[in-house]
Formats: C-alpha cells, sequence, structure tokens
C-alpha cells in the first residue's frame, strides 16, 4: 500500500473515531434541551442512550466479520454514511419514540463503523508499525471525549439539541463517500475463502448475550440491583453457554479460535475490560463526590477531572515509543501500576482533600488508561491474523463498552457504604491488570550480535508466517 493510501486509512480511522466518541459526549450535554423540546420522560431520554449502546455492543463482533468478509474500507463506508443519516434523522425527529428508534438505528451504524477502523489500521500497517497510528487513534478519543461538553454546550446553548446531531453529518459524508469510492487491495486480501459462511446463529446468540448483559448492567445506576436484573442475566448466561457449544462444533464459527485461542490477545482484551472498568467507574463516582458532596457545578468538575484527558492525549504517542522499545509486557505493567495508583489517590477524594491529591490522581488515571488502551489494542490487533482482522476489532470494541458498564455497575452497588470503599473495590480491578499482562509478549531481547532487537520471538515468528502466506 502506497504512503498516500496509508495516511488516508490513518485519517479515516481517527476521524470515524472521534465521530463515535463526540457523538455519545455531546448528547449528554443534549439530553436535558431534547427532554424539554419533546415533552419526554427521563426514563424515554434514558433510552436514547441506552438503546445505543445495547445496539452497538450487541453487533459489534458480526460487524468486525463482515468486514473480515467484504473488506474493511467498504463496511467503514457503510457504517459512517448510515451514521451520518440515522444523525440527520434525529434531528428532525418530532417526539422522543423516533429519537429512540433511530438511535438504535445508529448504535448499529456505528457498530459497522467501529471495528472498521482498526481493521483498516491492520491492513495498511505493518505489524511494527502499528503502535504510533493506534496511539494517535487514541489520543484523537482523548482530545473529543474531553472537548464534547465544551462543543455540546455552546451547540445546545446557541443552536439547540438538534445541531448536536446535525453536527455528525457533514463529516460522514466526507469520510464515508471517497472511501466507498476507492476500490482498496485490502479488501481483496482481507476475504476468506470462498466455502466459508457467515456464522449467524452464533451473531444471534453472541447479540443476544451482550445485549442482555449491558440492559442489566446500565440500568443498575438507575434502580440497582431487581429480580429482573437477575432473570435478564440468568438469559445472558443460557446464551453464552448455548453459543460456546455452538462454536465449538460449527465449521466457520463467528469467534475464530486463531483469535480467541491466542493467549496475548486474551490476556489484552481482559486488560482493556478491567482498565476501562476502573477508569471509568472512578470517573462516575468522583463526578458524584465532586458535584453532591463538593459541591462543584458540572463545568468546575470536567475542569477538575481535565489532567485525566490531558495526560491520556499525550501520553498516548509516549506509550507507542515505550513499546516499541520496552514490548508490550513492560509497558501494560508501568500502565497498570499507575491507572491503580491513580484510583488509590482519588479514594482520599472528600472535603478538605488538597488539589495536588486531586489533580495528581486524575494525571495517574489518565496515564494509566492511556498506556494500556495503546498497549492492549496494539496486541489484540497486531496478534490476529489478517484475515480475523475485524473479528479482533470488534472484540476489542466490546470489551471497551462491557467494562465500563461493569466498572459503573459494581461502583453503584457498594457506593451505599460510601465512595472509599467503592474506589478500593476498582483500584482492586484495576490492579487485576498485571498478571494480565505478565501474559503478553515478552520483552525486546538482545540479537545475537550484541543489538538490542525490538520484536520479540512470537512477533517474529508471526510475521514470517503472514510473510509466507502473501500471495
Amino acid at each position: 500500500m502506497s504512503a498516500s493510501s496509508r495516511r488516508l486509512t490513518l485519517a479515516c480511522s481517527v476521524l470515524g473515531a472521534v465521530l463515535v466518541a463526540l457523538d455519545g459526549t455531546v448528547l449528554m450535554i443534549a439530553q436535558p434541551a431534547l427532554r424539554r423540546d419533546l415533552d419526554a420522560s427521563l426514563t424515554e431520554v434514558q433510552w436514547t442512550s441506552t438503546g445505543y449502546l445495547i445496539a452497538v455492543s450487541a453487533l459489534l463482533v458480526f460487524a468486525g466479520r463482515l468486514g473480515d468478509r467484504f473488506g474493511h474500507r467498504r463496511v467503514f463506508a457503510w457504517g459512517v454514511l448510515g451514521f451520518g443519516a440515522a444523525s440527520a434523522g434525529i434531528g428532525c425527529a418530532s417526539e422522543v419514540g423516533w429519537v429512540i428508534a433511530l438511535r438504535v438505528v445508529q448504535g448499529a451504524f456505528g457498530a459497522l463503523l467501529q471495528p472498521a477502523t482498526l481493521g483498516m489500521l491492520r491492513a495498511a500497517f505493518p505489524p511494527d508499525r502499528l503502535a504510533m497510528p493506534i496511539a494517535l487513534r487514541t489520543s484523537a478519543i482523548g482530545v473529543a471525549v474531553a472537548a464534547g461538553p465544551l462543543v455540546g454546550g455552546v451547540l445546545v446553548d446557541q443552536v439547540g439539541w438538534r445541531a448536536v446531531f446535525f453536527l455528525n453529518v457533514v463529516p460522514a459524508l466526507l469520510m464515508g463517500l471517497p472511501a466507498l469510492a476507492v476500490r482498496a487491495p485490502e479488501a481483496r486480501r482481507s476475504r476468506p475463502a470462498p466455502a466459508s459462511r457467515l456464522d449467524l446463529p452464533g451473531a444471534a446468540l453472541l447479540a443476544v448475550a451482550l445485549a442482555a448483559l449491558v440492559h442489566t448492567l446500565v440500568g443498575v445506576p438507575e434502580h440497582g440491583w431487581t429480580a429482573a436484573d437477575v432473570l435478564v442475566l440468568s438469559i445472558a448466561a443460557a446464551a453464552t453457554a448455548v453459543l460456546v457449544r455452538h462454536e465449538r462444533r460449527t465449521p466457520d464459527p463467528l469467534l475464530p479460535s486463531v483469535v480467541l485461542g491466542s493467549p496475548p490477545v486474551r490476556a489484552a482484551l481482559g486488560v482493556l475490560v478491567t482498565a476501562s472498568g476502573a477508569m471509568l467507574g472512578a470517573l462516575f463516582v468522583c463526578s458524584f463526590v465532586l458535584q453532591d458532596v463538593l459541591g462543584l457545578d458540572p463545568l468546575r468538575t470536567s475542569l477538575v477531572a481535565l489532567p485525566g484527558g490531558v495526560t491520556m492525549v499525550l501520553g498516548a504517542p509516549l506509550s507507542a515509543v515505550l513499546l516499541r522499545r520496552w514490548g508490550a509486557r513492560p509497558t501494560a505493567l508501568t500502565g497498570t501500576l499507575l491507572l491503580t495508583a491513580g484510583v488509590l489517590t482519588l479514594s482520599r477524594l472528600g472535603p478538605g482533600a488538597p488539589a495536588a491529591l486531586i489533580g495528581g490522581g486524575f494525571l495517574l488515571l489518565g496515564a494509566g488508561f492511556g498506556a494500556l488502551m495503546v498497549t492492549a489494542t496494539a496486541v489484540v490487533v497486531r496478534h490476529a491474523p489478517q484475515e480475523a482482522a475485524g473479528v479482533a476489532g470488534g472484540l476489542q470494541q466490546t470489551a471497551m463498552n462491557v467494562g465500563p458498564a461493569l466498572g459503573v455497575a459494581a461502583a453503584t452497588t457498594l457506593m451505599p457504604l460510601g465512595t472509599g470503599p467503592a474506589l478500593l473495590l476498582l483500584a482492586g480491578a484495576a490492579a487485576l491488570g498485571a498478571p494480565l499482562a505478565l501474559r503478553m509478549p515478552r520483552p525486546a531481547r538482545p540479537a545475537r550480535d550484541g543489538t538490542r532487537s525490538v520484536r520479540n520471538d512470537e512477533d517474529k515468528k508471526r510475521e514470517g508466517d503472514e510473510h509466507d502466506h502473501e500471495p
């Protein structure tokens, strides 16, 4: 692939990830105005977020499989154009029912879009050069998350809540139409053999399991644990058991063993779940303390937490450099240590807590999470074969959706005992990343001629295998 094609791929991957991240953050600012304008209930407004989250979580892996079969650039184009069209429809909606329905549609197209952003990078860049593109993508997501409330506030105040959805339309067209028009060689290389089939029963079972799990977890912060939640979790567990049995027997599984059978990939997915759960759970608890206990308004709360966003944005490229020099294992262990220390520091948040302690806690939180996100994502994408890069990207995105839901649900369950115990539990969850990090690729070792090798033994073997299978 030429350098210009790589730059276009990187731009589409980064901007596509930013589009989804920005949409989620500006919506939170727009929801109160949406509720007033459409005379909606609080439950209906909450479903504008819940419906999207369930749809996107349930479909991410199957969407990644579609990218492996039909080409990631093509699926990216379908996803981003559909995402923009659904956004335009929401902006024109006359009642909240239409908003909820179109948010579910938007989530389905978001599921097409997100794994493709990683699948395109896997096809465009050699394995030993993936870390920096992933780091740039991570930094851009951090900027979008930090800027979202400000952008949403300005648009809602000056134009109205519909503007936050119309905001998606032009970027979607600018990315989707060129991606649809360009015929990329990666689409042909990543297509499986003609005999393989889409595992529709497996996709349906996985969708039921994830939808039931996410629906339960996002409801816990609102109403606590109920008998209905236990029932829905039982459905998720039953669907998972049937899925495991089905995947072992089908000749063309949705979740190929070449991906889930890789110890580094499994470890990296576990790190993404624990790290995102600890990070978002801690932010949820700290937001409660800052606003309800210390009496800060939402803007001041965002400013207090801003150091975390800054270190995440600036630290992601540094993490890519460390990943290349040290290897995945030391970088992930360092990120785990920083994240755990950040959550432990913030467990002392409360009346009279010094500003330096609060700022330092958020600094450590952002630095640790950024390092883990870059490292674990790079391991997942790099160690999956190119023909299953979409499934790997779907699993990475699924982990990033399930982890926060688990973290917030766990924090909500313990918060009646105090915010300290909740944050200590989340620190323990962050620390679980350490044994998982030890299962990641080994550090670089000196070569026999005395020079330091950047790649580990597994990477050399994998790259050699890929070279042997090139057409």
